[in-house]
């Protein structure tokens, strides 16, 4: 059995990955504010959340399968060059957001367990500036399997943290069932928004692109068959639903007297207290702190791929020149962006608006998403590029459901600011 269980840990380890990641902070918030004002209610939401961005992600990874290569060496070599363009300028300013927000968030909770005798700004901002310099030299000294391996205890800790509150405080089990699987919502406006919150933000945006990286560092260059890459996947965004649906579950069970931001990350876990003493204080804001950890390394890690292959791939194109064959974290452009990341968004923290920094990340992220299913759509359709892995009817009919929800979210995030 525990050659068994080794074996599996290490086949779903990249998954594990992007379940760790793709649960952030903001993630957390909505999921608890919408749990404080409507229970249970919107828990159907996440579990459509993390399914769509399951098709859409294993889209990605088809094309990967399917033809050698990332799919957004694909868009850039295959597309109109303002295509890359757009996402060489949104990327850039897309990740000083999301690592201004992580830093900030990483700060918070860093200074809410160890206060500093500093203003509160300062201390967010030297508590998230430390996390973040670390992990930048953990992955310039470990890299790859340094990440996996501290990923994988990380979300062990988060989950059992988040799993065993809510398994303790849910307010009701046949509710619950209910909620996971019946379609229902409020009658007001907000509900709606919270829905469309929830659907879009489950499982991260643009750090769904870097499963393939991650793929190829851990198959060290061995191609994986489409069967290990549902497997994988599967246990990814379940893992990232069970999570998401916990949070809705703690804020709906202790009803937190406070609904905005941060705030109520520290209400819950002041309500915990109440109910199960100091330690479900101190384990909620521990769990809280692994979830935001975890996404910063994961970005910190994995959205450098992103870049030095962007840069890699339209460079190539412009000079006509084959792209060389080394790893990309032997490019410079992978460590140039992995201190980008790392420390001018130090810089963010300092404000002290970590709401308007969310929000901005938020909408920045809405960007992202109908773009990425469109491409999807688009590209995994075309028999000549990916041959018997083209779509079939009932993919498309969920990529068009991504593709749309996306584009409402879009739209809402802009006329609400």
């Amino acid at each position: 059995m525990p050659n068994l269980f080794s074996r599996l840990s290490n086949r779903l380890s990249v998954g594990i990955l992007v379940a760790a990641t793709g649960v952030g902070a903001g993630d957390i918030v909505l999921a608890g504010i919408a749990g404080g004002e409507y229970g249970m209610l919107l828990l159907w939401a996440i579990v459509l959340g993390a399914v769509l961005k399951y098709v859409l992600n294993l889209g990605l990874a088809k094309w990967d399968v399917a033809t050698g290569t990332t799919f957004l060496q694909g868009w850039v070599q295959r597309l109109p060059k303002v295509v890359s363009i757009y996402f060489g300028v949104y990327l850039v300013f897309w990740a000083f957001l999301v690592a201004g927000t992580l830093i900030t968030f990483n700060g918070l909770v860093a200074n809410t367990i160890f206060p500093l005798a500093v203003s509160e700004a300062g201390g967010v901002a030297i508590w998230g500036g430390l996390q973040s310099v670390l992990v930048a030299g953990m992955i310039y000294q470990g890299g790859f399997r340094l990440v996996e391996n501290l990923m994988k205890a990380f979300i062990g800790l988060m989950f059992i943290v988040m799993v065993a509150s809510a398994l303790m405080v849910c307010p009701s089990w046949p509710e619950m069932i209910r909620s996971s699987l019946l379609p229902r919502m409020g009658t007001d406006l907000a509900s709606l928004q919270f829905v469309a919150g929830l659907v879009g933000g489950v499982g991260g945006t643009v750090t769904i692109l870097c499963y393939s990286y991650w793929l190829r560092e851990k198959q060290a260059g061995e191609a994986a068959s489409l069967k290990e890459v549902r497997q994988d996947l599967g246990v990814a965004y379940a893992l990232t639903a069970v999570f998401g649906m916990a949070v809705m579950i703690i804020a709906a069970g202790v009803a937190p007297g406070e609904m905005k931001g941060y705030k109520m990350v520290v209400a819950i876990a002041n309500e915990l207290e109440s109910i199960l003493g100091a330690f479900g204080r101190w384990a909620f804001l521990l769990g809280f702190w692994a979830a935001v950890f975890t996404s910063m390394v994961g970005v910190w890690n994995g959205v450098p791929y992103l870049f030095a292959d962007f840069l890699r791939q339209y460079r190539q194109r412009i000079s006509g020149q084959e792209s060389p064959d080394s790893a990309l974290t032997h490019s410079p452009a992978y460590w140039w962006f992995l201190a980008y990341l790392a420390g001018p968004p130090i810089l963010i923290a300092a404000f002290g608006k970590p709401i308007w920094i969310a929000l901005a990340y938020a909408i920045s992220g809405a960007f992202f998403m109908p773009f990425l299913a469109a491409l999807v759509l688009y590209m995994n359709n075309k028999a000549a590029w990916v041959g018997k892995l083209k779509n079939g009817w009932g993919t498309n009919a969920l990529l068009v459901i991504c593709l749309l929800l996306f584009l409402g979210l879009l739209v809402g995030k802009v006329a609400g600011g």
